[in-house]
């Protein structure tokens, strides 16, 4: 183990101690990542050769399996061979760009959600109005306006959090550089700014919660007022699976950021991060795609022999212009 009074960066001491248990670790890790690489970009291809899924809600459902795919990759690949070569340190550079990319997408994320709830409350309670609001500028400039408010919220908590004195041991009880666990590390209540940036985040990511309510609120009073039974049953299917995954993200990171700190050790921190770092980018695409028709007759549309042949001479002509 490296002395971690003297180190510049930090060290994680992830799950277990145990050898056998590390490889197990690393092991169920590899398993997970694959499952959400593929089905993230599973989706990403279907929605970009499905013509029939150029829709505004496709294409939000795009971008949050791009951001899943990016999010799952900050942590997990790090976490795998930390724990495949039995140490845990990570340089202060490794850390920083760690702690950015997973504030910057996982506030990303958050934003998507939000403009996909507002997607569907429009689809659903002002379905003439659709066309006209969710134009494809529209659409493009909200995902712009996402991706921009995640970079911002990313440098704001690594140029605070890092500008933090630190005190004692670099040591992290957890397998990702987390920003309450580094926040434990500093030096009596130095750590007071970051702790305002995480109320402004958390308060945006509340505002944005409450916002995603009232939509369904609204979405789901228009639905129980359609008269068949089927088309209940097809806006349910679709609507509430994104609240599902919003109310799971930002609950289990909510519980995470929001309690206060403490020194004890538990593995409940463990466990709470896996929660909304780890399950959420895998479960997104089991979620969106079994559940939506759409999305499964589009899958097997494209894996079909001639449509994969199709599309395989398309993207070779697209490659040789």
């Amino acid at each position: 183990m490296a002395n971690s009074t003297s180190m510049s960066g930090f060290l994680l001491m992830g799950f277990f101690d145990d050898r056998k248990l590390q490889i197990l670790h690393a092991l169920l890790f590899l398993v997970t990542y694959l499952l959400a690489l593929t089905g993230n970009l599973l989706i990403i291809t279907i929605t970009t050769l499905d013509y029939h899924l150029h829709s505004p809600m496709y294409y939000f459902l795009k971008q949050l399996s791009l951001l899943d795919l990016c999010f799952i990759s900050v942590t997990v690949p790090q976490s795998m061979a930390n724990s495949l070569m039995s140490k845990g340190y990570i340089s202060l550079g490794q850390c920083i760009l760690q702690v950015f990319f997973f504030i910057a997408l996982a506030s990303s994320e958050v934003a998507i959600l939000t403009v996909m709830s507002y997607d569907r409350y429009v689809a659903i309670c002002q379905p003439l109005q659709y066309e006209t609001i969710m134009n494809p500028c529209a659409c493009r400039l909200a995902v712009i306006a996402a991706w921009i408010a995640g970079g911002l919220s990313g440098l704001m908590h690594t140029a605070v959090n890092f500008s933090i004195s630190l005190c004692g041991e670099r040591v992290t009880h957890q397998f990702f550089c987390d920003i309450p666990q580094i926040l434990k590390l500093a030096c009596s209540s130095e750590f007071i700014n970051e702790i305002a940036v995480a109320a402004f985040t958390t308060s945006t990511a509340f505002i944005c919660l409450i916002y995603i309510v009232f939509s369904y609120v609204r979405i789901f009073s228009t639905v129980l007022r359609i008269p068949s039974a089927q088309g209940r049953t097809k806006v349910f299917s679709t609507c509430l699976p994104h609240l599902f995954v919003v109310t799971f993200f930002l609950s289990a990171a909510g519980f995470e950021f929001l309690r206060p700190p403490s020194d004890a050790q538990s593995g409940m921190d463990l466990m709470v991060s896996i929660f909304y770092t780890v399950i959420p980018p895998t479960l997104n695409p089991v979620i969106y795609s079994l559940r939506n028709e759409a999305m499964r007759a589009a899958l097997r549309k494209v894996l079909s022999k001639e449509e994969f042949a199709q599309k395989k001479m398309y993207l070779k002509a697209i490659f040789k212009l």
